[in-house]
């Protein structure tokens, strides 16, 4: 069964609220007990990186969530700082990543292109607002059934930290702000966005429901 991971962060009741607009069923798991028959995860977040972390060790369901992706090969799906956690480590803190992909994690400003000197960008960089807060638009890097339908359509991002993915073959889609950043993510069962799906109306649900309906 889809089941949507309760770690203590996340927009649960959004999630909820869209799979049952869909008529999708689904559970929501807070322990290892709940995660056994999962058939497809969802890992939502916000907040802090090394918060997240916190609470999936306090939590005691790491060992199982690690079983159930890299053993069973069960598709999971990391919203937003849930993606942001799924890599190696992040500047944001100091704890580790749960290592699932190959990438790290950074902020804005740690880009040169952030700041890049005579250039057009750099008067824009200079007067965007952190957090990227707001709606933008995915440019598809690489097809995936995850986003099927959705070559132009806008999603609802929150966040100033962006993950860094050396690998060209796992970045999906990538948005700008100012300059082009990974916006959703996959290796074998594994899939991030760094967007908000659940609060994306009509864009976000065809993700879910992409998601839901992966083989």
């Amino acid at each position: 069964m889809l089941t949507i991971v309760d770690y203590g962060l996340g927009n649960l009741n959004a999630f909820e609220n869209v799979y049952n607009r869909l008529k999708i069923k689904f559970k929501i798991a807070s322990n290892k007990e709940d995660l056994l028959n999962a058939s497809k995860l969802i890992l939502p977040g916000v907040g802090s990186f090394d918060y997240a972390i916190d609470l999936l060790n306090t939590s005691g369901i790491i060992k199982t969530l690690n079983e159930l992706v890299l053993v069973k090969n069960i598709p999971v799906l990391g919203v937003c700082v849930g993606m942001q956690i799924m890599s190696n480590y992040s500047e944001e803190g100091k704890r580790k990543g749960l290592g699932w992909i190959n990438a790290s994690v950074k902020h804005f400003r740690s880009n040169p292109n952030w700041h890049q000197n005579q250039s057009d960008n750099y008067e824009i960089s200079n007067r965007l607002p952190l957090p990227h807060m707001g709606w933008n638009k995915n440019e598809i890097i690489n097809n995936s059934p995850l986003i099927n339908g959705l070559s132009r359509n806008s999603f609802y991002f929150l966040h100033s930290y962006y993950m860094d993915v050396p690998n060209n073959k796992n970045i999906i889609a990538c948005s700008e702000y100012p300059f082009k950043f990974t916006s959703v993510v996959s290796h074998k069962n594994i899939y991030g966005v760094q967007f908000h799906p659940e609060k994306s109306h009509h864009s976000g649900e065809k993700l879910l429901e992409n998601f839901a309906k992966l083989v």
